[in-house]
């Protein structure tokens, strides 16, 4: 089995990472308890509106870091943050933007993804730019054996097309493929186009509610497999391969 992995959410810890380093590149402006946490959240929230629109049709880079730079511009006139815009010129913005690049990782994902590479092949497909994911791999020595970023297929996931590019890429018909993401919405989108589909759940990604009411398909849900962490679906993969 092929095991495409998405970049966000399974692997790293965005928004808690961003809130640290906002608050160190501040300058003592943001508080990390509240105002960091607020602004982080906020420009997280600004990617999915993001994605929205691209997704309807209407304008925007398929690159995620000029993406990312647009919403940080577009939150630094708002009135909420606008104190912040003298604080950060040109060149500190370009660094804030490279948060990105070297997010935290849950304490399974080390572990969890070189076993689980000793019987598939492990691949991240994500929304992030390719320069991104490779400085995610390089700098938290992330273990896949294949990058597969959307800026390549010219669209963002859920599109269809995403996953049987990815697919297509890895030689495989989508059916061979599993897309393990902690999204609900990355599933679904990877269900349209054929892929199996594991839900891993991060306590910084959906909703409790949505975490929560996550099942697999034997047990009423949409997805074929529930696992608590990449450790466990390592252990599950390779007794699949006994």
């Amino acid at each position: 089995m092929s095991l495409s992995l998405m970049r966000w959410a399974p692997p790293s810890t965005g928004s808690p990472t961003v809130t640290r380093q906002v608050t160190n590149q501040s300058n003592g402006t943001l508080n990390q308890d509240q105002d960091a946490a607020d602004f982080a959240r906020e420009w997280r929230q600004g990617y999915y509106a993001y994605l929205r629109d691209v997704a309807a049709g209407g304008q925007g880079s398929l690159n995620l870091d000029v993406a990312h730079r647009q919403i940080l511009d577009e939150m630094l006139v708002s009135p909420h943050w606008s104190h912040l815009a003298p604080l950060w010129d040109d060149p500190a913005r370009t660094s804030l933007v490279h948060i990105w690049h070297d997010l935290d990782v849950y304490q399974d994902t080390l572990p969890g993804l070189t076993e689980l590479a000793k019987s598939a092949i492990v691949v991240t497909l994500s929304n992030g730019s390719y320069r991104q994911l490779v400085d995610m791999a390089k700098n938290k020595h992330i273990p896949w054996d294949g990058i597969l970023s959307t800026e390549l297929f010219g669209v963002y996931k859920p599109s269809t097309q995403a996953y049987l590019s990815a697919a297509y890429h890895l030689g495989v018909p989508p059916e061979r493929v599993a897309m393990v993401a902690a999204h609900k919405w990355d599933l679904e989108g990877a269900a349209s186009a054929g892929l199996k589909t594991i839900y891993v759940p991060r306590p910084a990604e959906d909703t409790p509610e949505i975490r929560e009411g996550m099942r697999s398909k034997a047990d009423g849900g949409s997805v074929d497999l529930v696992v608590k962490d990449f450790i466990q679906l390592a252990t599950l993969t390779a007794e699949a391969r006994k």
